[in-house]
């Protein structure tokens, strides 16, 4: 590994910046695909809700797919910049078109529509993919010293959940235009995601360069697959990466369907919501990270997983606000429809406080299981666990499409309309408080199970290697 002092002073502040403008335009899309795109579709293109889930869950898979390949090729690129960089460099501007078209509404019926979703989603994600996979293979080859790997994921999400909260407020100010807006918030977008990769790569350059090199030889798929199911620390990990993204994406894709048609939160205020959310998620990035350098991460997990859980269950039994209730009740909370309002509020700050624990902390157990490999491929590793996350995040998506076709969820074809006045039937609602409260509960508890035979083993290593 390089001399230290590449990590000292000003040159830590600026990789600490550049890693985390590294991960801003890949986060923007992601949370405004997870949080938009399903009512994109049911609401805007006017596709019925199991289609919908059935793209979601094409666009997570080919995302998948596509993962261990530019892995692999990543691994055995050669250039002065080192392997990751010129990944990054290429799918910049890719990256940039292919969101803004996501969100264009073709004309046609239906069939044309999915067709043409399908194949811009093929795009999308392949050029998501040439950022995102290299560029987190960097958080293991930059350097070995646990406490640095652990502030670069932090400053990675940070700059990922800053990106993804100006994406919730240009979404909110364009997506009162209808379908137009869409489309709008998709440019604005879009150019926001080349130029944050491009500005991250001319500050990674000279880190990247000297960064530590993968082995190269040629690794048959089998062997890959040999290879990662051996590393018995590493199916840990992902079975905890698996479990909490499971359950955030299903959280994130039903939200907005909650707040407007379960809650009865005014359109007007809903698309608002996701901020705090954000903000909140943020904030507990740099609380966990902070306190997994004192007592250990998988402390901060259960700490952080236990919150999320007591947070998701208040989501399922709260309240409605009662129907036709005006923005200005809402906002003054000297009444019971404002304070119901409030508590919901605070309630959804929680949820993001406890599950920004999810972006921390499996990134920042990766490299411990990489470095149980004598020749340390991170690509190989990095596109091994996104490929399994990516599976179960496309078949949590299918499932919700499912379950909502199954319980007779009604869709819209105006987006400016009031999804209230849809009037959805009781099992629609069951189901919609289930997929936002009991099934993450499930899935957040599952991945703490996973985790409790390393809480002692990770403390001790905290404690030598984290100084």
């Amino acid at each position: 590994m390089k001399s230290t002092s590449l990590y000292k002073g000003n040159n830590r502040t600026r990789l600490m910046f550049s890693y985390a403008m590294g991960d801003a335009g890949t986060g923007l899309a992601a949370i405004q695909l997870g949080t938009y795109l399903f009512l994109f579709f049911t609401c805007a293109a006017g596709i019925p809700a199991f289609i919908a889930g059935s793209l979601l869950m094409v666009s997570k898979l080919w995302d998948a797919i596509n993962d261990p390949l530019i892995g692999w090729m990543s691994d055995h690129t050669r250039s002065k910049w080192g392997p990751r960089l010129p990944w990054m460099v290429g799918g910049a501007v890719p990256l940039g078109l292919f969101l803004a078209a996501m969100w264009w509404v073709p004309p046609g019926g239906i069939e044309t529509k999915t067709t043409y979703y399908v194949f811009a989603a093929i795009f999308l994600m392949t050029a998501y993919t040439a950022v995102n996979l290299p560029f987190a293979a960097l958080s293991t080859e930059l350097t070995e010293n646990i406490a640095i790997r652990t502030r670069l994921n932090a400053a990675r999400f940070t700059g990922s959940i800053l990106a993804g909260t100006t994406g919730l407020i240009v979404a909110a100010g364009f997506l009162s235009q209808g379908v137009e807006g869409y489309t709008s918030m998709g440019r604005v977008t879009g150019i926001i995601a080349t130029f944050t990769t491009l500005i991250a790569c001319w500050g990674l350059a000279p880190f990247a360069k000297k960064a530590r090199k993968p082995v190269s030889h040629t690794e048959p798929f089998k062997q890959q697959l040999k290879r990662v199911l051996n590393n018995k620390l590493f199916t840990r990990i992902i079975a905890l990466y698996l479990l909490l993204w499971c359950g955030l994406q299903l959280m994130q894709t039903v939200s907005l369907i909650y707040l407007e048609q379960v809650m009865l939160v005014p359109i007007e205020i809903s698309k608002w919501i996701p901020i705090p959310f954000q903000i909140s998620t943020l904030l507990g990035l740099q609380f966990w990270s902070f306190y997994s350098n004192k007592y250990g991460r998988i402390s901060a997990l259960f700490k952080g997983g236990k919150i999320w859980i007591l947070a998701c269950l208040l989501v399922m039994i709260m309240p409605p606000i009662a129907k036709g209730v005006g923005i200005n009740t809402l906002l003054f909370f000297n009444n019971i429809e404002g304070i119901k309002m409030l508590i919901l509020l605070l309630i959804i700050i929680l949820v993001g406080f406890g599950a920004s624990t999810a972006y921390l902390i499996p990134w920042s157990l990766l490299p411990d299981a990489i470095d149980q490999d004598p020749e340390k491929p991170s690509g190989i590793y990095t596109a091994w666990m996104v490929f399994i996350q990516k599976i179960g995040i496309g078949l949590s998506v299918q499932f919700l499409g499912v379950l909502l076709s199954l319980s007779g969820y009604k869709s819209s074809t105006n987006c400016l309309s009031s999804f209230q006045d849809l009037d959805q039937p009781l099992t629609a609602i069951i189901t919609i408080r289930l997929c936002m409260g009991l099934i993450p509960s499930f899935l957040v508890l599952a991945g703490l199970i996973t985790m409790k035979p390393w809480r002692s083993l990770d403390f001790k290593s905290q404690r030598v290697v984290g100084q």
